[in-house]
């Protein structure tokens, strides 16, 4: 058993009062799960305060606080450690009790807007075929080189993060890829980690329902990059306006991958189909089964970061054309009936719902008919929702209009603001369907003989939430069922 004193390291002290001697169980910042001899960790969180759970921790065993603020009265035989920030004492606390987990692997950490997943996931893919021991902390899933566990947040709390990290080491695991979300560095998530690279992929509206503005959002990003070792590389997107800002003052080796500009990974797009992509990297010529210019950008960090964690040139390119895609995003099927294509895709934010729709439009021949059906989450970015509502109408045929994870809101508010943004010359192109089943079954009824559905929004989660109940809902799922029923 460790005592408190041997995880304190880093941890900036303001005062002590009592031993750190004391022998630890384990580190807790929700007073519902402190045992007999726990640490507890008092946050201020947006909603909750752990500070006005310190003596209901005490009293379930908890014999050391770790707090930005001293109760008024204090016990003899508790330990008071007064922080100035618990959310970086919590992760640096983490980091130590679990060993440093992430200095006995290569830890790379994948930010940005959108493609975050797509990046991580697939180089999971790519080094597990290479034949390593891999780790992936995803939006999807975590999983400790051949072994699954359930995601609940893009990145996950520094405990989470630590344990998984510390089971990867005793699993003999190599490389890790993880997402690291702008909520994940401003609650200090990522702190005490050692990462060996970090990749950048774009920046766009989303989260400003957090953050408050695009400035607060990009600079929490650029955070990650002030962070990173001398030891680690910084790769990052050069088509991206952001790209350069990210690399001001950076430690790290500085890379950069292209489609557009000069970079030391330039890309350009030779074939793009519903079949895949044809792609040029670097005067090599490869072909994917991964569709799009989004995952031209998306393939070339890959590449890039492989070349960095020193994968050879043509074995990374032959690893690249077996690929394949990740569960929502650009997951598709074709209909036996009608030959009817449908997509499911997360694109949840403008830009990455502009990058999909005009991507399709790029591939299909115009004698189709694309029918988008989309919505935006509740509590979250109210900004965003005409924005997307423009685009979905701009760039389709047929759009219906439909509730996403409605939450706490009133769904049926979030689709008025979300058609406040459709053009008057678009209105003829919109349904509104609050029901996303039926809007579903809608679009499928809708779809004529080769035509296309986009289904977008929700991709991987199988989940709809409303009012804090979470039901089973799965997009491509319920459009599988539906097409598959159709024509019998």
């Amino acid at each position: 058993m460790k005592l408190l004193k041997d995880i304190l390291y880093k941890v900036s002290l303001e005062s002590v009062q009592g031993t750190t001697a004391v022998p630890i169980n384990a580190i807790q910042f929700d007073s519902r799960k402190v045992k007999d001899n726990d640490v507890f960790v008092a946050i201020k969180g947006e909603i909750l305060n752990g500070h006005n759970y310190i003596e209901k921790a005490i009293d379930q065993g908890a014999k050391t606080i770790i707090c930005e603020e001293l109760p008024e009265q204090t016990i003899e035989q508790v330990t008071y450690i007064k922080v100035k920030d618990s959310q970086q004492s919590l992760a640096f606390l983490a980091s130590n009790y679990y060993d440093t987990p992430s200095e006995n692997l290569k830890l790379v950490g994948v930010t940005g807007t959108n493609g975050k997943t797509t990046i991580a996931s697939l180089l999971y893919q790519l080094f597990k075929k290479a034949g390593f021991k891999v780790g992936l902390l995803s939006t999807v899933k975590i999983v400790v080189d051949t072994q699954e566990f359930p995601a609940t947040h893009t990145t996950p709390d520094s405990l989470t993060i630590n344990r998984y990290l510390s089971e990867m080491n005793q699993a003999g695991v190599e490389f890790c890829f993880m997402e690291v979300s702008s909520h994940g560095i401003a609650q200090k998530r990522v702190e005490g980690l050692h990462f060996a690279g970090g990749v950048f992929t774009n920046l766009s509206h989303d989260h400003l329902d957090y953050h408050k503005s695009f400035k607060e959002y990009r600079d929490v990003k650029k955070q990650f990059f002030d962070g990173l070792p001398k030891t680690a590389f910084a790769l990052t997107n050069a088509d991206d306006k952001n790209g350069d800002f990210m690399l001001q003052n950076c430690k790290a080796r500085k890379y950069a991958y292209a489609l557009k500009t000069y970079a030391n990974y330039r890309g350009r797009i030779l074939e793009n189909s519903l079949s895949g992509l044809l792609l040029n990297i670097n005067d090599r010529e490869v072909w994917t089964k991964l569709i799009g210019d989004f995952n031209g950008y998306n393939l070339l960090a890959i590449y890039g970061v492989a070349d960095q964690l020193g994968l050879e040139t043509m074995e990374n390119l032959q690893l690249i054309s077996e690929l394949n895609s990740v569960s929502g995003r650009f997951q598709y099927l074709i209909s036996d009936y009608q030959k009817i294509t449908a997509i499911v895709d997360y694109a949840h934010t403008p830009d990455a719902l502009k990058n999909v729709l005009a991507t399709i439009n790029s591939i299909r021949t115009n004698n189709e008919t694309l029918i988008t059906v989309v919505g935006c989450g509740g509590d979250r970015d109210i900004e965003k929702r005409p924005v997307m509502g423009n685009i979905a109408a701009s760039l389709s045929n047929k759009v219906i209009f439909t509730s996403d994870n409605p939450r706490t809101e009133d769904p049926v508010a979030i689709l008025e603001q979300i058609e406040n943004g459709v053009s008057p010359n678009d209105y003829k192109k919109v349904v509104t369907i609050t029901d996303r089943k039926q809007a579903i079954k809608t679009a499928c009824q809708m779809a004529e003989k080769e035509d296309i559905i986009l289904v977008a929004g929700k991709g991987h989660e199988t989940y709809q939430e409303t009012n804090g109940e979470r039901i089973d809902f799965d997009d491509f799922k319920i459009v599988k069922e539906v097409l598959n029923t159709m024509g019998k």
